[in-house]
């Protein structure tokens, strides 16, 4: 991520290469594809079929209705090899909990319709639209090049967020296994890392958590944008519904690894009611920590957003933009340090003063402050501290 509004945090892949395409086994379950009048289908298992026009090149395209037998509603997941060639991404934002983050991925499965990420497929030449759920690119060099960027000298185990623009563990991870490899390697290092998902497979992972845990180096908080599995199977296609959530948050504490509950987006009109319930429920799963984001919509998001709502609850639509306006003075976004993920006005200081009133009732705190004290560089032999604990 970096500091120039809502920009990607990192260049066009170079080196990219075709990797066999595959449909995942995490999709949805099928239904009908809806239609507004003059809108795109929406492909089965997916969160839009919407592709806006790429701002960076001249031409768009935008599905057809009538083109599309049942089985064409089906697009499957292309993969490509990102050949990167760093994998640490530095933070210049003030309104993020962060200053280095870990992007196993570019593209998202899971397809959230509000994702703030999907703009940055534009820059590799594709849209924010379908391209982004279904042209993916993965990192296979991330554990390596983590490798290398823990073992420079310049390194001083500040907290990396795994990660901060698509989810690690959307479900290509299943096949992938990307950041699991990452995770190994921060394990052997007892680098701290934070880690945000909506997806359960978290919990595969829970060995190496639990030896980051041992060290203070972790924290783990589960995205929960609504507790209506129907609205939530929508708008999130594939990810884990929120029970599964939950219950994640449940066997992570239960684990000992600090766990969370992270209320994001909040949507006004549609979701904002129901974070009182997320709270409650994630309390009593054992989460010791929440917090939250208001809804964005940078760029190309603003029309897919508005073209799934449009299509799911035409009713709604007026009262959402309303509310989204009203409390982005009155745009759709604002960008501007320090407001674009608090927004601004009453009914944004409204949300938050509830916010912090209920999680102040349940006892939940602010995500914890994670140690570096016990990093090391495996081979390495340590140089003695004139302060403070041997690692």
């Amino acid at each position: 991520m970096s500091g120039r509004g809502d920009r990607p945090d990192d260049p066009r892949p170079e080196g990219a290469t075709d990797a066999p395409s595959h449909r995942s086994p995490d999709r949805a379950p099928d239904r009908a594809p809806d239609a507004a009048d003059g809108g795109a289908p929406r492909p089965i298992g997916r969160g839009t079929g919407a592709a806006p026009a790429n701002r960076f090149g001249a031409r768009g395209a935008d599905l057809d209705p009538d083109a599309f037998e049942p089985d064409d509603l089906r697009p499957g997941t292309t993969v490509q090899v990102d050949a990167a060639r760093s994998i640490l991404s530095r933070n210049a934002s003030p309104d993020v909990g962060f200053d280095v983050s870990l992007n196993p991925y570019r593209g998202c499965e899971h397809g959230c319709v509000y994702c703030y990420a999907r703009p940055t497929h534009e820059t590799l030449g594709l849209n924010a639209g379908l391209d982004f759920e279904t042209r993916l690119f993965v990192k296979r060099d991330a554990p390596a090049l983590l490798r290398a960027a823990l073992a420079h000298r310049s390194w001083r185990a500040e907290p990396i967020a795994l990660s901060s623009v698509t989810d690690p563990y959307q479900p290509l991870e299943r096949r992938e296994r990307v950041t699991r490899a990452c995770l190994e390697v921060l394990a052997e290092h007892r680098q701290p890392v934070t880690v945000v998902t909506k997806n359960r497979l978290v919990l595969r992972d829970l060995d190496l958590l639990q030896e980051l845990a041992r060290f203070g180096a972790v924290s783990v908080a589960l995205s929960v944008t609504t507790l209506d599995d129907a609205l939530r199977a929508s708008m999130e296609p594939r990810t884990s519904s929120p029970a599964r959530r939950l219950d994640a948050i449940r066997r992570l504490s239960a684990a000992g690894v600090p766990a969370g509950v992270f209320v994001a987006p909040v949507i006004p009109g549609l979701t904002d009611a129901e974070t009182p319930a997320i709270l409650e429920a994630a309390a009593e799963a054992g989460a010791t920590f929440a917090s939250t984001v208001l809804l964005r919509l940078p760029r190309a998001v603003e029309p897919v957003f508005v073209d799934w709502l449009g299509t799911r609850d035409p009713a709604r639509v007026r009262r959402v933009i309303a509310r989204v306006r009203e409390a982005r003075g009155g745009a759709m976004n604002d960008a501007t340090f320090g407001r674009r993920m608090r927004g601004s006005g009453a009914y944004a200081e409204q949300h938050r003063a509830l916010f912090r009133l209920t999680r102040r009732r349940l006892a939940l705190g602010s995500p914890p402050t994670l140690s570096g004290d016990a990093f090391r560089v495996p081979g390495r032999a340590r140089q003695p501290r004139l302060f403070g604990p041997e690692g």
